[in-house]
């Protein structure tokens, strides 16, 4: 899975989302102009030592982004979408794109991917949900499609074993 973020402004937000893509092993790709620095201390903070391991791509703009990745399939998060997030089906080399903060992704790129536009419903009052929340409710949404391949089933206890 890939998941793009489309000019986000708040660091706290991409460091999360970065350490949720290194648990599930998706890909991260930024589309520039970025709110902060990449190496933002906070970043790093809400990713922690998990950053490193991340597998993320820049890009100067969106054109670029589709320049580097032609033919892609790309799913558009948006709370002004027809289609809910799950009535979607997924692929593992899907793209799912996430829009930044303050004005989500703009609307010239909403309307020329409409077919692939999709929502998390929430009650009419809500503008919307943070940013990192709603990454991980359409991305666990996507794997749960794939079964979670190549995901560990259950954990280990620190001190005790299961019975």
């Amino acid at each position: 899975m890939h998941i793009v973020l489309h000019q986000p402004e708040i660091p706290a937000n991409t460091g999360n989302i970065g350490r949720s893509c290194v648990a599930t092993g998706t890909e991260l790709h930024l589309i520039e102009p970025l709110g902060f620095v990449l190496n933002d201390k906070n970043i790093k903070r809400a990713g922690m030592d998990y950053w490193e391991k991340l597998k993320v791509s820049r890009y100067v703009n969106y054109e670029e982004f589709l320049e580097k990745h032609p033919g892609a399939t790309i799913y558009y998060a948006t709370t002004k979408a027809h289609k809910r997030y799950d009535e979607v089906a997924f692929g593992p080399d899907d793209f799912i794109m996430f829009g930044k903060e303050s004005a989500g992704i703009p609307e010239e790129i909403l309307v020329d991917n409409e077919e692939n536009c999709i929502r998390i419903p929430m009650l009419p009052e809500i503008r919307s949900l943070n940013l990192s929340n709603s990454v991980n409710i359409v991305l666990f949404e996507a794997l749960r499609q794939q079964g979670f391949a190549g995901m560990e089933e259950h954990g280990q206890l620190h001190h005790l074993q299961w019975k």
